[in-house]
This record gives C-alpha cells, structure tokens and sequence, in this order.
C-alpha cells in the first residue's frame, strides 16, 4: 500500500477519533444541561413552596392576632411563628439567584441605629501590608468601612469591696472611721444591684428561684435557691413602708380600677396547693384643665400610674372591703358579686364597656352571629369618640360625651330592648344582652362625670403579667409570703406604669432605703 492511501486511512481514524472526542464532549455537556436543568426545576419548586410556606404561615400569624389566648400561649406562639418565617425566608434568600433579588409586597424597614449611650468595643482590621501588592508603593487611606453589630457577654458578676481605713490620734487616743452604712442584708455577701436582679428576674422576667440559681451556675456562682429566697423575702418586708405610702396615695384618687385573680398557696397540712387571689388595684386620673395646655402643668390627683396588689387568703369581698377601708370613690369593677357590698355602703359602681364588647365578641366567634358584629360595631363607634376626647379638660370632656356618646347609647339600649325576646334563652348572644342589660346603669355612668374612665383596661393591662408569671412561681409558700411578693409585684408595676428602670430603680432604693427616714420616705417613690 502507498504512502498516500495510508495517510487517508490515518486521515480517516483520525477524524473519527475526533468525532468520537466531540461525540463525548457533547454527552457531557449534554448530561450538565439535564442536571442544570434538573437543579433550576428543583430550585423553581423549593422557591415556591417556601414561597407558599411563608404566605401560609403570614396568614395564620395574622389570623391568629384576633383569637383569645393565655399571655403565655401567645408569646410561644408568636416566637414560634417568627422563628419559622425567619428560617423559611432565610432558605429562601439563599436558593434565590444573587442577580435576581427577591421581589418583596413592602419594602424592607431601615434598621434603627443602635443605641449611642452603648459602650462601643472597637476591632480595626489593617490590610496585612501598607504596600500595594502590585506596584510595591505605599498605601494611602482614602475612608473606612464602618459596620456594628449588637453583641452580649454573659452575666457578668463583680465583687464590691467597701474599704473603711481607721485612723487614731496618738494624743488623745482617739479613733476616727467612717461608720459603714446599714443595708438590708447586713451580714449578707449580696449587694442591691444583685438583689434587684433576683427580683427583677423573679417578678419581671418570670424566672422562678431554682432557673435563676442554674443561670448562675453557669457564670461561676453558686447561690442555693434557699439563699434566693432568702433575699427575696428581706427585699419584700423592707419594700412594705414603700407600698404602705403608695397605697395612701392611692386612696386619694376619686376613681379607682379594681379586679382580682387566683394564684397558688402551698397548704402543708393538705400536702398540696389552695386557691389565693390576688387582688389588683390602679388609680386613675386625667390630666387637670391647667395641664391640659402642656408638659409640667400640675395634675388631679391620682393622675400618677399606680398599682397595688393585695394578697388575700380567698375572693370574698370582705378583702376588698378592707383595703378600701372608708375610701367613698368611683370604683371600676367587672360584674363579681363580691364588691356589691361596697356600693351598697358608698362607693359607686362603674362598668366596663371592653367587658361588654367581649361579650359579644365571644357570641360572634362561636356562632358568627351578624347581630352580635353589630352590637361590636355599635361599641366600636363609642371607643372611637372616647378616644378623641381623651386630651381634653373634664369639663369638656363631659360635655363631649353627652353631645356625641348620649344619642349612640341611647339607640343602643332600645336595639337591645327590642332585640332581647327575640334571641335564644341559651345562645352566646342572648347571654351577651343580658349582661350589658343588667350591667346597663353603671356602664352610661361615663355620661354623669368626665374623670370616670370608660373601661378597666388599666387594671386589666397591669393584671396580665400575673397569669405568666404564677406558671413560674407555682405556689406562695404561706400567707406572708404572699404578701411580701405582692408588695415587690405593686412596686414594680408601679415602675413599669411611670416609664422607669426597674433595675435601676430598685437598686438605687434597696440602696437607700436603710438610711432614709420616715418623713423622707416619699423620695423613694417609683413616680415619674
């Protein structure tokens, strides 16, 4: 065979050598397109499920704003239901491609700056040379980069060392020392900044004695819960004075907000647990006619925030009796059967509009009742009005009330009269009318006075921490007991109504307290 026929049988192979190459190459290409094409079908999907998962989940989180729940069960929920939106969106913002940015319904909220008063830890991070890495010249800074981050160390504990140094005079043998100063715990190794944590966390923050004695643990302390309770009890028998003043100054309020709910009292002879009851009780106050034209005017009496509580053995109206003492106000209560006797003797009696609003709400949500949404609506229309008024002078606001509130209630009450006969004995509905019905003469009390408030919301509102925190407490251990948490729960309450810092309150008054006289007491007041 020549050279030319073996040069195109080489020609030949070699062509199909590169056929096969490029047979090859293609299957390759051909097999990262179906995967690619695999990936972005997979993607396209897993995107549209989170999307549907996060629009589910929006829906129920909203949905969920209108139902009645425990405080409890509503803070689990609500953390839950971030907790998994957030990691949903987070998945979804890391399928999505960087060149095509997630198309959001609102556009995403500045974040707010963090707080100046913050100690600020400062990191610069200097590139590893001040030459440039190409041309070896020296680097000039032309601005900076600036990013901060919230950031927390654990609890951090401290000891605090009071040093006395003693002097004598070598002449007439005397010895000159600053006294130390008494605290509440005299001969204890706490002080009041920790005291005023352990309350805090116990009353505020709902952590019962023995997760507080864990948490130290974990910081290098060892505090036994009895020790905790300990101070606990020292901190509320030195509180009382406070809250005996408080409760003068209450008393002086012509309105006050009542209620009442149960806790748990150890009964060691039974060898469980009784009903106690907390009673709860808000002054109220509107701003005066000279303070309603701006800040620093003088104001009604009772128009500072507090709140008492008042531990009792059981819910008989006798306790209520007694903490009232001779006051002869305006008292707003729900419908317990166990105040009646203080109007009976004086006092007069003021309802709730929220109480009668909630009843209806109830008869809508078990029957979906159209008239029941109207009788909602109805109350809507005198909230709307109240709360116009809230900024004016008594006076005026009565007159307001009586202008605008006056026809609406008057129309009111003939739509439930005629509706009353009407509806079923045992329905949610027929309970609802008979409530306001009966509730009638105290709920348009609003009309006789413009400082009587319209609903209990204050007391309600001040009330609410106590059902968190009894599931953390799980009983008082005695009557005193209870007592001396009720008075620490009033103060801090009383804190939280005037805006204050309840730890640096406390600990500046637990600081104080034992050098401050009888007469100087009111100093130490939590009022704004």
């Amino acid at each position: 065979m020549d050279r030319a026929a073996l040069n195109a049988i080489s020609d030949v192979q070699t062509l199909q050598a590169m056929v096969l190459e490029q047979q090859a190459l293609i299957a390759v290409h051909e097999r990262t397109i179906a995967q690619r094409d695999h990936a972005i079908a997979y993607k396209d999907a897993k995107i549209s499920q989170l999307t549907h998962e996060i629009a589910r989940l929006r829906r129920v989180q909203f949905a969920a704003k209108s139902e009645r729940m425990d405080p409890a069960q509503r803070e689990l929920f609500d953390e839950a239901m971030a907790a998994d939106i957030a990691a949903l969106e987070s998945e979804l913002e890391a399928l999505r491609e960087p060149a095509k940015p997630a198309a959001r319904s609102a556009p995403r909220p500045a974040r707010r700056p963090l707080p100046p008063e913050l100690p600020r830890i400062e990191t610069i991070h200097e590139p590893a040379s001040c030459d440039c890495a190409t041309c070896g010249a020296a680097l000039v800074k032309i601005g900076e980069h600036v990013s901060e981050k919230l950031d927390i160390e654990p609890m951090t504990f401290f000891v605090r060392r009071d040093v006395h140094p003693q002097y004598a005079c070598r002449r007439c043998e005397t010895i000159v020392a600053e006294p130390v100063a008494p605290a509440i715990l005299d001969r204890g190794i706490v002080a009041p900044g920790l005291l005023a944590q352990v309350a805090i966390q116990k009353y505020t923050d709902h952590l019962p004695l023995h997760r507080q004695e864990a948490i130290f643990a974990r910081a290098g302390i060892t505090l036994s819960r009895t020790t905790l309770a300990e101070w606990i009890g020292a901190v509320g028998v030195a509180l009382q004075p406070l809250v005996d003043v408080l409760r003068t100054r209450l008393l002086q309020s012509p309105v006050l907000h009542a209620d009442e709910t149960p806790v748990a009292q150890l009964d060691p002879g039974a060898g469980k647990t009784r009903r106690a009851y907390l009673f709860a009780y808000a002054g109220h106050g509107w701003p005066s006619a000279a303070s309603a034209g701006g800040a620093g005017a003088a104001r009604c009496p009772g128009a500072q925030p507090i709140v008492l509580f008042d531990y009792c053995a059981s819910r008989a109206g006798r306790h209520a009796a007694a903490f009232l003492d001779t006051w002869r106000g305006a008292l707003m209560v729900d419908d317990y059967s166990g105040y009646k006797a203080l109007f009976a003797a004086g006092v007069t009696e003021l309802a709730c509009w929220a109480h009668a609003r909630r009843s209806f709400v109830d008869a809508h949500k078990a029957s979906g009742s159209p008239l029941a949404k109207e009788a909602i609506d109805r109350i809507g229309e005198l909230y709307v009005i109240e709360a116009k008024l809230r900024d004016l002078d008594d006076a005026t606001r009565l007159r307001e009330r009586r202008k605008h509130l006056a026809p609406r209630l008057d129309t009111f009450k003939r739509w439930l009269d005629e509706l009353q006969p009407k509806v079923l004995g045992n329905s949610g509905l027929s309970r609802a009318i008979h409530y306001t019905l009966r509730r009638w003469g105290a709920l348009v009390r609003v009309l006789d006075e413009g400082a009587w408030p319209i609903d209990n919301n204050p007391v309600e509102n001040a009330i609410r921490p106590v059902a968190v925190g009894r599931k953390n407490w799980l009983f008082a251990g005695s009557e005193s007991a209870g007592r001396r948490a009720a008075a620490i729960m009033s103060l801090l309450a009383t804190v939280k109504a005037n805006g204050l810092e309840p730890h640096a309150w406390l600990t500046d008054t637990l600081t104080r307290l034992p050098t401050t006289k009888d007469r100087d007491i009111d100093s130490l007041l939590p009022l704004a």
